[in-house]
């Protein structure tokens, strides 16, 4: 690759990137998410979006980010998600929604909302990738993710180690699916039931 291509590259990257980037708008606040809340993230590992497409099933990683996970789980579960739109698709990128601006009635500036808290970032080495069909969380910078987050429409692991991923889509063959969402086009978040732990075995 030439110069002036890795230039241009990077260049597009960059801006790219930048649309993740969310100013932190107050919405009615449900709080952060509990000690005890971080703690039980880990009976959590399925979610499915609801889109006019078709389902979207994730696997969540509690493991790697229990904060993201319970806070992505407390504001579903709060109906916080529910006819949302996804305010922002990049073809071959990411498509991204999680703003409360875009609620039907809502005043805000689109792409600026948030629930009205933070929460610490997950990302670092060793913790998952953006494969395609990677959830992840959007951001205005290092511990300021709120409720805005993103599914990658094709793997783009330039952003590797800065945004905390949290969760992959279950089946690639729902990636079809991912890539037929149009920017405004609006969704909802079910947490399904909790995972169950096998009883231990009689001695």
């Amino acid at each position: 690759m030439s110069f002036l291509s890795s230039v241009i590259r990077t260049s597009t990257t960059l801006a790219l990137a930048a649309g993740l980037a969310v100013a932190v708008a107050a919405e009615p606040a449900l709080g952060a998410p509990t000690p005890a809340e971080i703690a039980g993230a880990t009976k959590w590992t399925s979610a499915v979006i609801h889109t006019s497409h078709g389902d979207l099933h994730l696997t969540l990683d509690p493991v790697a980010a229990p904060i993201t996970v319970a806070n992505f789980v407390k504001l579903a579960q709060a109906k916080f998600y529910d006819n949302l739109q996804f305010h922002r698709v990049v073809k071959g990128f990411v498509v991204q929604g999680g703003d409360p601006n875009s609620r039907e009635g809502a005043d805000g500036r689109l792409g600026a909302g948030g629930p009205g808290y933070t929460i610490p970032s997950e990302a670092g080495p060793g913790k998952p990738v953006h494969n395609a069909g990677a959830l992840a969380m959007a951001d205005a910078g290092l511990n300021t993710a709120g409720s805005q987050f993103y599914l990658a429409l094709n793997d783009i692991h330039q952003l590797d180690g800065r945004y905390t991923v949290f969760g992959k889509m279950s089946d690639d063959k729902e990636l079809t699916i991912l890539r037929q969402i149009n920017q405004g086009e609006r969704f909802s978040v079910e947490i399904t039931e909790p995972a169950k732990t096998e009883p231990a075995a009689a001695k």
